[in-house]
């Protein structure tokens, strides 16, 4: 009986030896699989004070941003721009247009008298006189010849007199014409007038002041500020990546949280041998007036309408092993930590080429903090096994 007993044991003894030595690999198995499905991923209790830290955004489609940016300077539409000068010299009578003030084709911007208008109209009279007396002397001519009384030679005569008294009649007109002189009367008042619609945005001219055909500075700048044109310099390297056609978003330091869209409508065929740079040029709608020439601005060149990527503050990045990685908010406070592959970085912002799709909540503060909490988190579960 009591060979038996100790066999029953010996062999209950055996089997509960083999069953836990059976069991050991699942169990190990277990306790290795929970650390791998952490590995990656932060858990924050919804009450952790840490979640002050921790800033999110949606991962959107923008256009994709082509180069870094470029610093423009906003200036005339010189199709859309006049500097008026006068052509002809006189003292300034009458009123002036005031700086600002709109204008259109036409209307008087200021009044001259000018003693050289007064010689032209001089000038212009005595052609005319002459030529209405070279046409009665050529017909009386013709009259005469007609009836025998002339010989030939003297009607010729008469009809050359005829003609260089209407060549010299013409060019008095000419003249006159030339320095927009629109009466023919002997008063020497000059009119200038607007020769487009727009805004008078420079003015150097004042009363009494003694003006001159020579000035350097126009007296007027008349220009429509609904459109303007954005000049910039892109380098030789670049180029390529730009057409006309494209578009480019541009901020100025009045309004830095808005951007404005302009269209490239002309790149230069010369490179600057110095600064191996191309101008070019964009026409830029400004029909709420905010924007002014001479404004400095940040242009980022985009790409065709078609061409989205996503874009994300460098915050959100950092660098392990080599590589760029951040992290997702996939639900309920867990935050997965994941590779993505980055391409152009610009000023604060950087360009997911792979990793990160469209609608993911991506940490953009904080990235850091969640690396920190992940190794502690780590090292607890080290310590535990």
């Amino acid at each position: 009986m009591n060979t038996k007993l100790c066999f029953y044991a010996r062999l209950f003894t055996g089997l509960l030896g083999l069953s836990l030595i059976a069991c050991q690999p699942q169990n190990k198995e277990v306790q290795q699989k929970i650390p791998d499905q952490k590995k990656d991923e932060v858990i924050l209790h919804p009450d952790s004070p840490k979640h002050a830290y921790i800033k999110e955004m949606v991962a959107t489609l923008v256009q994709r941003p082509l180069m870094d940016p470029v610093t423009g300077k906003i200036t005339y539409d010189e199709t859309l721009t006049a500097r008026v000068s006068s052509p002809i010299a006189g003292r300034v009578i009458g009123s002036i247009s005031a700086l600002g003030s709109l204008v259109q084709k036409g209307d008087t911007l200021a009044e001259l008298d000018s003693p050289e208008l007064g010689g032209a109209q001089s000038d212009y009279a005595a052609a005319t006189a002459d030529l209405n007396l070279a046409k009665h002397a050529f017909e009386r001519m013709q009259e005469l010849y007609s009836n025998g009384i002339t010989p030939l030679k003297e009607l010729e005569q008469t009809e050359d007199n005829l003609t260089r008294a209407q060549s010299e009649a013409e060019r008095a007109r000419l003249k006159l014409v030339n320095l927009g002189a629109r009466g023919k009367r002997m008063d020497n008042h000059f009119t200038l007038r607007a020769p487009v619609t727009g805004i008078v945005t420079e003015r150097n001219i004042n009363p009494g002041m003694e003006i001159r055909s020579d000035l350097i500075a126009p007296l007027f700048v008349i220009t429509d500020l609904n459109q303007l044109w954005v000049q910039m310099d892109i380098f030789e390297k670049d180029i390529g990546l730009i057409h006309v056609g494209a578009l480019v978003h541009l901020r100025v330091s009045a309004y830095p949280k808005e951007y404005f869209t302009a269209t490239i409508s002309y790149i230069s065929q010369v490179v600057d041998e110095v600064s191996r740079t191309v101008k070019v040029r964009c026409t830029l709608p400004n029909h709420d007036s905010r924007l002014l020439p001479a404004m400095f601005a940040t242009i980022e060149v985009q790409s065709d309408l078609n061409d989205l990527v996503i874009v994300v503050p460098l915050t959100a990045l950092f660098t392990e092993d080599n590589s760029d990685w951040l992290y997702v908010n996939t639900g309920d406070y867990h935050y997965h930590k994941r590779p993505v592959k980055t391409g152009l970085r610009l000023k604060g912002r950087a360009v997911i080429l792979e990793g990160l799709q469209p609608g993911e909540n991506l940490v953009t503060d904080g990235a850091l903090l969640l690396r920190t909490e992940q190794d502690a988190e780590q090292k607890s579960d080290k310590e535990t096994l």
